[in-house]
């Protein structure tokens, strides 16, 4: 079968054309599907042949060409004459006007210009072609303290977002304004940090009385009650706007906040990498993902454009379809990797022209995305399938490959795309591409022998080591934030996307951090974040609650009765400060300034002895 394009391709094509194109085409040919049914009765009926929607699933997928008026044929099949690849068609298809800025025009007239040459496959390797890269400036983050550098990104507008969108939704359910403030927002920021290195078993036994989980920075700073209930109606959006093109409508205000916060305080460097994160979920969504092998199996998943460092760029999230996507990017790069281009088209243009060297994984990589990288002025290099390598691909297969000695190396280079591959025998065949980076010079790596049961020096490429070197900016940012993710639960489906907002930005805040002060430890970063904002924006309660009572107290007292009655160091000494205490004991209202150095609690003289005797 020669090259074409099925009959359900050429329908699309010509939907998306507009009537001028439309009217130039004379009729659409089809070859006669391949019979996968032994049987004498026809397909459908004769009533309705002819109309697309009467179409079987075998017509759809049959080969196609598109004969115009003056007798061309689009997608030819036949024997005669030289086909057109289906990527040709693109190019006739009239460009769609837009206001956005030169760059994405550019990248747009790309993609539908896009031909797919005869491989031409020429031996040799690549010289340096790495382009000089300005020397990232980090002086103005060198008197900046953690609590400023995370503000960076989560700022006062956002702040004011959560506030406002706060108090719309309580009046969205009929609930009184619960007059939230944006002091009480950055106070419950603080709180869910802090979950994150110092866990309990639930959010309540931060306030619990009880001195093995009582915290008092918690207490001190916000009541429990209060807590609740801004976790109760917190919202980012308003729920009278709904988006139903979008799935993360819920989030989508303070994701596009904080992606422009990302962007902005990102100092380029030239190495980034992408790649898909996943957010642990495990209730109802229609973006919840399964990724089996995955640490985080069940979740959401992000694109994420990350530099060698850990700091994300860009960001968003995966529900089938991006919802401003563009069809052409996803037909030429395929739905995992059309983000990628958004990403780089978001950046701002003094960063977009730098020549940034992009890594990826067997995923995304593709001869399309290298060598678009390539035409942009950027380097791309990644692990690539063998599914798209293509019949004519010249090094040897796979199979073969894997019989080969651990460190053999093979290359070849695909002179009209200026693409190089490499394929390389370590525990397994690794097979990658670059439009930039060579095999040279080799470098070695240390691997356990099992036939000599010692450790040997193998060759490796030089394609290789970059791509190990500067691929992992996500899987560190993954770990960073899983050191000390936030743990307390929500049960809205949006909760643990907002939860991962935060640790984003202070993941990206601690980054910047480290470019200036490299020692200090994310947990240290991280505290002193919380303590900033509970100790200045929190408000102390003005009327303690009412005891808690203790569990293993028969007298349903709040002291154990292990401890109130095991006869040992029980004082009597005075309050601090001299202030009073209400009495402890059973039926006694007096107001005293006594108490038991052990129990803590306030006890007259009269009742101290009693109160310390069982009586059951």
């Amino acid at each position: 079968m020669c090259n074409g394009f099925t009959l359900q391709e050429a329908l699309d094509i010509l939907f998306d054309a507009d009537d001028e194109y439309q009217a130039q085409v004379r009729e659409i040919y089809i070859e006669p599907p391949e019979a996968n049914i032994l049987t004498d009765e026809d397909s459908g009926d004769e009533d309705g042949a002819g109309a697309i929607d009467n179409l079987t699933g075998r017509q759809l997928l049959a080969r196609a060409e598109i004969r115009l008026e003056n007798n061309d044929r689009i997608g030819d099949f036949s024997t005669l004459g030289n086909p057109l690849p289906p990527t040709k068609v693109i190019d006739q298809i009239p460009s769609i006007s837009t206001d956005i800025d030169k760059f994405i025009i550019q990248n747009e007239k790309w993609v539908r210009n896009r031909q797919k040459p005869i491989p031409k496959w020429i031996t040799g390797d690549f010289d340096d072609r790495v382009q000089s890269f300005p020397t990232p400036n980090y002086n103005h983050l060198s008197n900046m303290t953690p609590i400023e550098l995370f503000e960076l990104f989560l700022t006062d507008e956002i702040i004011n977002l959560l506030v406002d969108e706060t108090r719309n939704y309580t009046l969205f359910k009929n609930c009184n304004d619960q007059n939230i403030t944006c002091n009480e927002i950055r106070c419950f920021i603080g709180i869910l940090l802090l979950s994150g290195y110092n866990q309990v078993p639930s959010k309540r036994h931060y306030w619990e009385q009880d001195q093995d989980v009582h915290n008092v920075l918690v207490s001190n700073s916000m009541r429990r009650d209060r807590f609740f209930q801004i976790m109760k109606f917190i919202h980012c959006t308003d729920n009278n706007n709904l988006n139903a093109n979008d799935k993360a409508w819920k989030l989508r205000n303070i994701m596009e906040k904080i992606k422009s916060r990302c962007i902005e305080n990102f100092i380029p460097v030239q190495n980034i990498n992408y790649d898909e994160s996943m957010i642990k979920y495990f209730g109802r969504h229609s973006c919840k993902q399964f990724i089996r092998g995955k640490p985080i199996r069940f979740g959401y998943k992000m694109w994420c454009l990350n530099s060698a460092d850990g700091y994300l760029i860009n960001f968003d999230i995966y529900q089938g379809k991006l919802p401003n996507g563009k069809p052409n990017y996803e037909n030429i790069f395929g739905k995992c990797t059309a983000p990628l281009i958004y990403f780089l088209e978001n950046l701002p243009p003094e960063k977009r022209k730098l020549p940034f060297r992009v890594f990826c994984d067997n995923l995304f990589t593709s001869s399309n995305l290298l060598s678009f990288l390539r035409d942009r002025g950027y380097s791309g290099t990644g692990t690539i399938r063998e599914n798209r390598l293509g019949k004519d691909f010249p090094l040897i297969g796979k199979k073969l490959f894997l019989k080969k000695q651990r460190g053999e190396c093979a290359s070849i280079i695909e002179k009209n795309d200026g693409i190089i591959y490499a394929r390389w025998m370590d525990n397994s065949v690794v097979t990658a591409a670059s439009s930039s980076i060579g095999v040279k010079p080799i470098s070695y790596v240390q691997r356990y022998s099992q036939k000599e049961k010692k450790k040997i020096s193998v060759p490796r490429p030089y394609m290789i080591g970059e791509y190990n070197k500067y691929m992992g900016g996500t899987d560190l940012m993954d770990q960073n934030i899983a050191t000390y993710r936030i743990s307390i639960r929500g049960k809205k489906w949006w909760w643990p996307i907002f939860t991962w907002l935060i640790d984003v930005s202070v993941n990206n805040a601690w980054v910047l951090q480290r470019k200036v002060k490299p020692n200090m430890p994310q947990l240290q970063f991280r505290r002193e974040i919380v303590r900033n904002l509970l100790l200045k924006y929190g408000t102390k309660p003005k009327v303690g609650g009412r005891p808690s009572t203790s569990m293993s107290s028969v007298s349903c007292n709040r002291i154990s009765d292990d401890i109130r009655y095991d006869g040992k160091n029980h004082l009597i000494i005075p309050t601090p400060e001299k202030k009073r205490k209400r009495c402890a004991g059973e039926g006694c209202s007096s107001s005293i300034r006594t108490m038991c150095e052990k129990c803590n609690v306030g006890l007259c003289i009269e009742c101290f002895k009693i109160f310390h005797s069982v009586t059951y």
